[in-house]
């Protein structure tokens, strides 16, 4: 066999979805699985949505379109931003592409070079080192500890800004660990990055929506960073259409002109009917979403509480999102030992904290996206797990 491409060996992956398939094996096999693994939202599509896209069907939008997106989906989105955001953007500033995840692929492989350095958080979403390292950037991991709420150091960040420094990645609400940067810090990190105006913001907002306390505010409101910062949103998470891929960027108009020749080259266009499914759910009615938060929340209470009275490990309460980044430390075990004895002996399908960079070292992430019933049965299993090494 031919050999492959170097750079395949930098390209890393999201594990969720490995121990997704190693959890559906053990279902396979018989076994009860809680699944607490994936970030995908348990609710069904609101059926309006689900009904838009058939009629999209039903009218023809099966062909290609533009592949920087319909011009109403994009002045709609452009709309819509400049509501939440309070700063005023124009179609033309607007990618719309199939996910979220191909605005982080373009906007990086647009900006930076080899050898140039890009800040990101850690742990943190994988996919951003994974993009780092593939295109020979150089990933500085900028550490999010629990003792100081899961934020950012801002001394550890002006520490690792230089000239080199092309790209800063930041996700508020956060995964894996559900903080929030609060508005004090982001003001205060718009204000470091004068000093550095070659540096792009990458700003990952996909769970702005998915709110417990505060008030979400983006990087792109202060002074001049609207003009470097791109906003990375969907459609995934608050409307629950993880399998419609709909994901769209919010950038300077130059940007968007490479990041949409990008999506020319390698995926052509998104679905068209899939985009009058969205405009669908940003025209429509906002009752299901705020349903599906208000339960999320239910649910967060839920597990912190029961995951407070097993001796041992230690849960903050998350600001966003839909996970829970517990502290497992004191149980003396590799992080990893712990995410696979959980699902091998106890049936409880999680990700090591490792998974999402070497600083989530310690915790495991829960997602809450199910039931209560499901939750409990977790924590009874996990109440179990923890005994049993009580009195090995």
């Amino acid at each position: 066999m031919p050999a492959f491409a170097r750079a395949m060996d930098r390209l890393g992956t999201e594990t969720a979805f490995e121990v997704l398939a190693r959890a559906k094996a053990l279902e396979a096999q018989g076994r009860e699985i809680v699944h607490l693994e994936i970030g995908e939202p348990d609710f069904d599509t609101p059926k309006n949505i689900v009904e838009a896209g058939k009629r999209a069907l039903d009218d023809g939008y099966t062909h290609y379109g533009p592949s920087a997106g319909l011009p109403a989906f994009r002045q709609l989105l452009a709309e819509h931003v400049t509501a939440s955001r309070g700063i005023p953007y124009q179609a033309s500033n607007i990618v719309v592409t199939p996910g979220a995840k191909p605005i982080m692929f373009y906007m990086m492989m647009a900006v930076l070079d080899s050898g140039d350095e890009a800040l990101y958080p850690n742990p943190g979403f994988p996919i951003y080192e994974s993009v780092i390292r593939y295109l020979d950037a150089k990933p500085v991991a900028l550490p999010l500890r629990q003792e100081n709420q899961f934020r950012l150091d801002l001394d550890d960040l002006r520490k690792k800004l230089s000239s080199k420094t092309k790209l800063l990645i930041l996700n508020s609400p956060h995964n894996p660990t559900g903080g929030m940067l609060p508005p004090e810090d982001i003001a205060k990190i718009a204000d470091i990055l004068t000093d550095y105006p070659q540096v792009w913001v990458l700003s990952d907002e996909i769970y702005s929506r998915i709110l417990y306390e505060g008030k979400h505010v983006s990087i792109a409101t202060f002074g001049s960073l609207r003009d470097r910062t791109v906003i990375l949103d969907g459609f995934s998470k608050i409307y629950a259409m993880t399998g419609w891929r709909l994901g769209y960027g919010v950038m300077p108009e130059a940007l968007a002109t490479h990041v949409a020749r990008l999506a020319t080259n390698c995926n052509s266009c998104t679905a068209s009917f899939v985009q009058m499914a969205g405009m669908e759910a940003l025209k429509g009615p906002q009752d299901a979403a705020e349903t599906m938060r208000q339960e999320f929340l239910r649910r967060r209470d839920h597990l912190v509480k029961g995951l407070g009275r097993i001796p041992g490990i230690r849960c903050l309460l998350p600001q966003g999102a839909f996970y829970v980044f517990p502290d497992f430390r004191e149980l003396g075990l590799p992080t990893r030992e712990v995410a696979t004895r959980l699902l091998d002996d106890f049936g409880v399908a999680a990700l090591s904290g490792t998974a999402f960079g070497e600083h989530g070292d310690g915790h495991i992430r829960f997602s809450y996206a199910n039931s209560i019933e499901n939750l409990d049965k977790a924590l009874n299993r996990i109440d179990d797990f923890v005994r049993a090494l009580a009195h090995r």
